[in-house]
C-alpha cells in the first residue's frame, strides 16, 4: 500500500491525512516551522506521522528532502515540550557512520533549538532548554568525562563510540534513550561495520526499559525490506515503516 505522499506503511496501519501532521506538534514548533518554512516535504509529512506514531520509520529520500529535521524535530518538540527531569540523561541517540556528518548535524540543530526556544518565549509558554553533545573518536578525555558526568539530551556519535560507550562507565548515561537515529543506513547496511553496530543497537536496547524507537535515514537503496530490517535488527522488519516518497529526476540541458 502506497499513500499519495509516497510513504509505505509495512504495519497495515491507516495512519492520518498528512496535511494533518503539523497538528501533531506542540504551538511554539508550529508556529517556527510554518514561519521558517512554506510546508513540510513529502519525507517529513510520512515521517512525523509514523514517527508520532511510534513506529520504527525507515526514511528513504535523496539530499535536500529534508531528512534529518524529519528525524529530529518530532524529539525536540516532545523534550522542550517536557518537565526538566530530575537528573541529566541522554533521551536522543544520533549514530553518523561520518563524523563529519555529525558535525554538520549539531550546526543545523541549532536553527529548531533556537528558534523554536524564541517562539515559545514570544508565545509565553514554558520550553525547556535542551542541550547537545557530540562523541566521536576526535573527542578530548576531557570532553568524554564533560559528557559522562552531564549527558546532553541529543548525543551525536558514531558507530565506534557508541561500542566504546557500551563497553565503559559512560553506558550509564544511555539508561534514559528512547529514540535512536541512524543515519546513511545505506552506508552500513550489509557490511562488517553494520553487523558491528547491530550488535551494540542490541546491547543498548537490552539495557532499557523498553526498546528504543529507531529512526533511519538513508539515500535511495534496495531492497527495501532487508534495509528496514537491518535498521529494526528483525527479519521482519519490526513493524517498521517505510517512508519512500516518489523522486523524478531533474536534466538540465
Amino acid at each position: 500500500l502506497v499513500r499519495d505522499d509516497g510513504c509505505v506503511p509495512r504495519t497495515g496501519k491507516n495512519p492520518r491525512p498528512p496535511g494533518k501532521v503539523l497538528d501533531r506538534f506542540t504551538a511554539p514548533t508550529r508556529r517556527w516551522f510554518s514561519g521558517a518554512f512554506t510546508a513540510p516535504t513529502a519525507a517529513q509529512k510520512g515521517a512525523w506521522t509514523s514517527i508520532a506514531d511510534g513506529a520504527n520509520t525507515l526514511v528513504i529520500a535523496p539530499t535536500g528532502s529534508g531528512k534529518t529535521l524529519a528525524a529530529f524535530l518530532s524529539a525536540i518538540d516532545r523534550l522542550a515540550g517536557s518537565p526538566t527531569p530530575s537528573s541529566a540523561a541522554t533521551s536522543v541517540l544520533y549514530i553518523s557512520p561520518l563524523k563529519a556528518l555529525g558535525v554538520d548535524v549539531e550546526r543545523n540543530l541549532t536553527s529548531p533549538l533556537v528558534g523554536t526556544a524564541r517562539t515559545a518565549e514570544r508565545l509565553g509558554l514554558p520550553r525547556r532548554r535542551l542541550s547537545v553533545g557530540v562523541r566521536t573518536g576526535d573527542t578530548p578525555p576531557a570532553e568524554r568525562r564533560r559528557l559522562a558526568t552531564h549527558p546532553p539530551d541529543i548525543l551525536i556519535t558514531t558507530p565506534e563510540s557508541l561500542f566504546l560507550m557500551l563497553t565503559s562507565q559512560a553506558r550509564e548515561t544511555l539508561r534514559g534513550v528512547d529514540t535512536v537515529i541512524l543515519d546513511e543506513v545505506h552506508a552500513v547496511a550489509g557490511t562488517k561495520r553494520g553487523v558491528h553496530l547491530a550488535l551494540s543497537l542490541a546491547r543498548l536496547d537490552a539495557m532499557l526499559e523498553h526498546p528504543a524507537q529507531r529512526i533511519g535515514l538513508s539515500a535511495t537503496v534496495e531492497p527495501v525490506d532487508e534495509v528496514a530490517a537491518f535498521l529494526t535488527g528483525s527479519a521482519r522488519g519490526r513493524d517498521a515503516v517505510v517512508v519512500r516518497p516518489p523522486s523524478t529526476k531533474r536534466w538540465d540541458m
